[in-house]
């Protein structure tokens, strides 16, 4: 195997304990003046930093999750404990529910998609009557009817998105939609869902997203299919480790 990468920046290089036959943990040590929780906060707040941090955790899931004979468990970024001692206690005492969660994203890949609705056409829509209304009556008018256009066609693209989440659906073990908040721009995503796809139903996933994103093409909206990722989407809060 490739040599593991360097990890967080400022901890050591990640290594392995074994704690059963068939489970292991792989920890970093970092240094407190960093990672404690008064260095952490202000932290947060540099979105450089927690991007590169992001990326160098990232690349340490990845590199244990190619190996196909070996179903990684990935933890949130920032999972910390105070000793390794309390971090190998906290997973034996969890054991039960790591077992069930590794039963279940066992030989599958996490795919994701997101749809856009096309700015280009969101302005089409906008500008469809073209021309200067004459009077602001006409004006108002004109822009009820351009929000109304933009309305109707939103609606329809992410009526499109909703049947392309239940036809890629089929194709995977289970699917999860991704819930968020209010986001800037006036162009928010139509839909974001994860899918858990088995190795064995990989091609025909990705033939059938080929299909979808085109159909979406034809409704205003682009689709993105990105993957292969960490099940980070599969492994439910209570349960993971």
């Amino acid at each position: 195997m490739a040599r593991v990468p360097a990890g967080l920046p400022g901890g050591t290089q990640p290594s392995a304990h074994q704690l059963t036959p068939s489970l292991w943990l792989i920890t970093s040590d970092v240094p407190i003046d960093l990672y404690g929780p008064e260095a952490l906060e202000p932290r947060l707040r540099d979105l450089d930093w927690v991007s590169a941090t992001a990326v160098a955790h990232e690349a340490v899931v990845e590199h244990f999750s190619r190996t196909r004979t070996v179903t990684v468990v990935p933890m949130k970024l920032f999972t910390m404990f105070t000793s390794l001692e309390k971090a190998i206690d906290d997973v034996a005492r969890g054991r039960t529910a790591i077992e069930r969660i590794i039963r279940r994203i066992a030989g599958c890949e996490e795919w994701g998609i997101r749809v856009m609705r096309r700015p280009a056409a969101a302005a089409a829509q906008a500008d469809g009557n073209g021309g200067r209304p004459r009077s602001g009556t006409a004006f108002l008018a004109a822009r009820k009817q351009a929000r109304d256009a933009t309305a109707l066609a939103r609606a329809a693209a992410a009526a499109r998105a909703d049947q392309a989440f239940t036809r890629l659906r089929r194709y995977a073990k289970d699917a999860r939609l991704r819930q968020h908040g209010p986001e800037p721009g006036s162009n928010p995503p139509i839909l974001e869902a994860a899918f858990l796809v088995t190795a064995a139903k990989v091609a025909v996933f990705k033939a059938e997203a080929r299909r979808q994103a085109a159909a979406l093409a034809a409704a205003g909206a682009d689709m993105q299919l990105t993957g292969p990722w960490p099940a980070y989407n599969f492994v439910d809060a209570g349960e993971r480790a």
